[in-house]
């Protein structure tokens, strides 16, 4: 999935090139080509996007009640895991585009580079699960 968030990410700056390099681009709304690849590019950018949101609490729940730890505590320690790197990346992400010109296109630049490093980095440093665990993992689920 980090992969595909990558490709994402750097369709977002395709994306903005071709919207830039129409004629009339601060006067009218975008050719439909420029709209359509925009709306594929967030509709496939979906799929990555509901894992990161959705598997790490998964994950601290089933850790959680294997273990017998507090969830709110856990899920409070991931939530700052998860804001605290936003925030770093809020603060800095405006005034380097400030210095590159202007835009988002060199924070999403560092996204897509970033996801694609960690993609590297879980495929080559990341344990393989036991046996075992995989056997234990079911394939159904629900809200409940």
């Amino acid at each position: 999935m980090n992969f595909l968030l990558a490709v994402c990410l750097a369709m977002t700056l395709v994306v903005t090139h071709m919207a830039r390099s129409e004629p009339e681009f601060a006067k009218a709304t975008p050719k439909t080509g420029v709209v359509g690849l925009a709306l594929a590019t967030f509709a496939i950018l979906v799929a990555p996007l509901a894992v990161t949101f959705s598997v790490p609490r998964a994950l601290t729940f089933i850790f959680c009640n294997n273990s017998r730890a507090g969830q709110g505590l856990s899920l409070s320690v991931l939530n700052l895991a998860v804001v605290i790197p936003q925030i770093v990346v809020s603060l800095q992400s405006g005034p380097w585009d400030w210095l590159m010109g202007g835009g988002n296109m060199p924070a999403f630049a560092v996204g897509a580079v970033a996801a694609a490093v960690s993609g590297i980095i879980a495929f080559t440093m990341l344990p393989s699960p036991p046996p075992d665990v995989l056997a234990t993992v079911s394939g159904g689920g629900g809200l409940h």
